[in-house]
């Protein structure tokens, strides 16, 4: 039997993701054994690893004393059990982006005053709905946002979303600010228009908003203080308001070279930057709560070599997971259940697999060139960091869109 405690763990592994005995094991069960008795594909969410992020955000902006509020981005993942999970938490209001998540908030009895809505492209349709429930802040990306609200909540506190120009995170596909300009966010040109367009309409400029990118890390803190510094032009000419949303875009390491964010450097840069202010300020990760608290399953039906590459065929594609073939992130792929200790494996035992996926697409590959132990057809693999823009951004493609959610309280 393997000593777990004198194994070297794998990078990625951590106290509630770890082999055991050459099994799998996430949140104290045992993946090899969930997966023979359920069909794949299917997602695993650890609300306990969920609540941990959540009161270590807490724990480092409480330090500096800042006063603020954290919102939940469920673009990221809005599986209902997941969400209730959070709802019960209490440690978290609620970030959207449509009239849909809206609802859904409303519907697992989030408060008004703790939804802050964020969306693009605004229709009559979406005021519609919105226009319903006066406490949920609406931050406008467009003056023709604040005009169009105007007509159907006169007098009605709003929020502006800005662009600060400068992007931060995984990777520039993955920025909404940057040198190319995006739809996203009044930038300067047109900021002092936006704000006369409110006031002649009557609404009170309630708060800020900008969102620069995802993923950073504490290599990036610095664009993050470039960040701020660009957006002080904003600042100054809305010095009245409630609160500054400053989005969300922390990271999680994807790759070994990769380090957790330091929180506590990080919150020691929106206090330098911004604990001086009276207002409040408001962060709403997304992927940083659930990317590294999900985990999704697949098994394993083909290894067969073409040509000189070694393609391993899994029972799901990227119609349930696109993140791989669409941005270029990385998922970590560990079999579930290994058939030797690390330590008592030859490098001979190793391959170099390109994963592909069951939808008829040629960008249907998980990972190219990914070394692994021995796979054999029949086997299952772990996609770690699986939690977040998995499940939310799954289709219907070629009909293989069915999937299972499963959660861990």
């Amino acid at each position: 039997m393997e000593n777990s405690s004198l194994r070297k763990r794998l990078w990625w592994e951590r106290d509630d993701l770890h082999y055991r005995d050459n099994i799998l094991f996430y949140d104290g069960r045992n993946l090899f054994r969930h997966a023979v008795v359920t069909d794949t594909p299917f997602f695993m969410y650890s609300a306990k690893r969920v609540k941990e992020k959540l009161e270590s955000l807490h724990k480092a902006l409480s330090n500096q004393g800042i006063s603020y509020k954290i919102l939940y981005a469920m673009k990221a993942n809005r599986s209902i059990p997941l969400l209730t999970a959070i709802k019960i938490f209490g440690l978290c209001g609620m970030d959207v982006c449509s009239p849909g998540e809206t609802l859904q908030a409303l519907q697992l009895d989030f408060r008004e005053e703790d939804i802050s809505f964020t969306g693009v492209s605004i229709s009559d349709r979406d005021l519609e709905i919105l226009k319903r429930y006066p406490k949920i802040v609406i931050n406008c990306g467009s003056i023709r946002a604040i005009r169009m609200l105007a007509k159907v909540c006169p007098g009605r506190n709003i929020g502006i979303r800005v662009n600060v120009g400068v992007g931060i995170g995984y990777n520039q596909m993955l920025y909404y600010a940057g040198k190319k300009t995006t739809k996203f966010g009044i930038y300067q040109d047109r900021f002092e228009e936006a704000l006369e367009v409110a006031r002649r309409e009557g609404m009170v400029v309630q708060g800020l908003h900008f969102h620069s990118g995802s993923g950073y890390l504490t290599p990036q803190l610095p664009t993050l203080e470039r960040i701020f510094d660009q957006f002080n032009w904003f600042l100054e000419k809305c010095p009245d308001i409630d609160y500054v949303n400053i989005g969300g875009g922390l990271g999680t390491p994807l790759v070994e070279a990769d380090h957790p964010l330091d929180l506590d450097a990080w919150a020691a840069v929106i206090s330098e930057k911004l604990g001086s202010y009276p207002f409040r300020v408001i962060v709403e990760p997304g992927d940083f709560l659930v990317r590294d608290s999900g985990v999704m399953t697949l098994q394993v039906g083909m290894v067969e070599k073409k040509r000189d590459v070694l393609f391993i065929g899994v029972d799901g594609g990227f119609n349930i997971h696109n993140e791989p073939a669409y941005y270029k992130l990385p998922l970590i792929i560990a079999p579930i259940k290994r058939r030797s200790n690390p330590s008592e494996e030859s490098t001979e035992s190793y391959r170099n697999y390109t994963i592909a996926g069951n939808i008829n697409e040629g960008l249907d590959i998980f990972a190219e060139n990914v070394r692994l132990p021995e796979v054999r057809e029949g086997d299952y693999l772990a996609f770690l960091n699986a939690g977040s823009y998995g499940a939310a951004l799954s289709s219907n493609h070629c009909m293989r869109g069915h999937f299972t959610e499963y959660i861990f309280i």
